[in-house]
């Protein structure tokens, strides 16, 4: 193993911070249209929940979550790969980070039903957390 199949779960986390980013200004930008907002009455985010129903906004809570745990398996990615530490366990774990946080986001995004993506947020974190520690006790082993 080369060390590089860790940047295809990388890539599958922008990709999705992606497509959550696309959803979320299509249906803020269609509400806004639809019900002809003034954009300056959207001046602060504060603003624009008072005014954007709260099921328009879930996608921009997914934003901001895209930018939490995520930030941690983005520095942990390639910390592996510059001193060579990716192997299967590490691959297979952050492709499991992968796959909940695709799950939690569609959660997030659609029905936004707290105890499902909970439990997929849990198992994207423990499986981050299992990377981490892994490796902390790699390097001070």
């Amino acid at each position: 193993m080369q060390g590089a199949e860790i940047f295809a779960p990388v890539f599958g986390m922008l990709l999705l911070t992606l497509v959550v980013w696309i959803v979320m200004y299509v249906k803020r930008i269609g509400y806004i249209v639809a019900h002809r907002i003034d954009s300056q009455d959207l001046t602060t985010p504060e603003k624009g929940v008072r005014i954007i129903p709260e099921h328009i906004n879930w996608s921009a809570h997914n934003l901001r979550n895209l930018f939490e745990l995520p930030v941690i398996f983005y520095a942990l990615c390639v910390y592996l790969f510059v001193t060579g530490k990716v192997d299967t366990v590490h691959l297979t774990s952050a492709w499991i980070f992968l796959g909940f946080r695709i799950v939690h986001s569609a959660i997030h995004c659609t029905v936004n039903i707290v105890k499902l993506r909970f439990v997929a947020y849990v198992i994207a974190a423990l499986a981050l957390w299992f990377m981490v520690l892994r490796a902390a006790l790699d390097l001070f082993a």
